[in-house]
């Protein structure tokens, strides 16, 4: 039911914005915030959206082939499919933000007032990893890395994902053009991460402790893992990477607040590969 919740939700809401752009707004350019999820761990580099291959003698320039690696990424898939085919079909223009994994809390705006911060997620099924990791060390609860850590993904700041949509909204596609941007700064392992914190947590005076716990998820817990993102470069994107600055402050942000922290959100409440799993996450806990 939730799987298909999803699926519906994202395809069918994707849909009904490119029939009302054809029928309304016909010139207007679609903006997408995918995910770079869509692209899977493949044993391959990964490209902005495209591949040249050869085959058999003919060489074409193609879709890259996609894996997501769940119901969620695989609705995403599905909406580059329909927006590919609708910017051909019905000349719409189109970009695609194939988005990495989002850390930190402020942008440029939030910080204008306290009241304006962002909701940081920390539980199993929206928290991502670096946001989850710096929540853990702020309670004193062990950072949980799961299975061998070696899995890898494309990360940046929650600034730089403001800075490139501004930037893709500004160098609109072409008509009939469906253009994709791998929206992401920095590439790290989950083991990298947890090493980071633990480095930085000291000057705040935290030291976290690491240990690894069985993956809930299925997935590749080391693989290669090499994509390239130089089409908002070129743009003029110019990238917060994630430095020791940073991490103090998310750190510093996270124990202002950690009396808000439900421990209990804290270890993965769902198993990819079990039926019937009981989804623990903000919105369903009694305050």
């Amino acid at each position: 039911h939730r799987g298909g919740g999803t699926q519906y939700n994202n395809v069918i809401g994707t849909i009904n914005c490119l029939y009302a752009i054809k029928e309304f707004a016909p010139d207007c350019h679609l903006v997408k915030l995918g995910t770079m999820g869509e692209y899977g761990t493949p044993n391959i580099d990964i490209e902005e959206g495209y591949i040249t291959i050869e085959h058999n003698g003919r060489t074409d320039t193609l879709p890259y082939p996609k894996q997501g690696g769940s119901f969620y990424h695989l609705s995403k898939v599905h909406d580059s499919h329909n927006i590919h085919f609708a910017a051909k079909a019905w000349n719409i223009a189109c970009t695609d933000l194939n988005q990495g994994v989002v850390y930190g809390i402020s942008t440029e705006e939030t910080m204008i007032d306290e009241r304006l911060i962002n909701r940081l997620d920390y539980d199993s099924v929206f928290g991502t990893a670096l946001n989850r990791f710096v929540i853990q060390a702020a309670v004193g609860h062990p950072m949980t890395v799961y299975g061998k850590g070696g899995q890898t993904r494309g990360f940046l700041d929650i600034r730089d994902t403001v800075q490139c949509l501004q930037i893709a909204i500004d160098n609109p596609a072409s008509k009939g053009e469906m253009r994709v941007f791998n929206q992401f700064t920095e590439q790290f392992s989950v083991n990298e991460l947890a090493e980071i914190i633990t480095k930085a947590a000291p000057k705040v005076g935290l030291s976290p402790e690491v240990i690894n716990v069985p993956n809930p998820r299925t997935e590749l817990e080391e693989h290669y893992y090499n994509a390239k993102n130089t089409n908002l470069k070129d743009l003029g994107m110019q990238p917060h990477l994630l430095g020791d600055n940073i991490i103090e402050t998310l750190l510093q942000y996270a124990v202002q607040y950690k009396d808000r922290c439900d421990k209990t959100l804290i270890m993965p409440s769902v198993s990819w590969k079990e039926s019937g799993s009981k989804v623990v996450t903000h919105g369903n806990v009694k305050a």
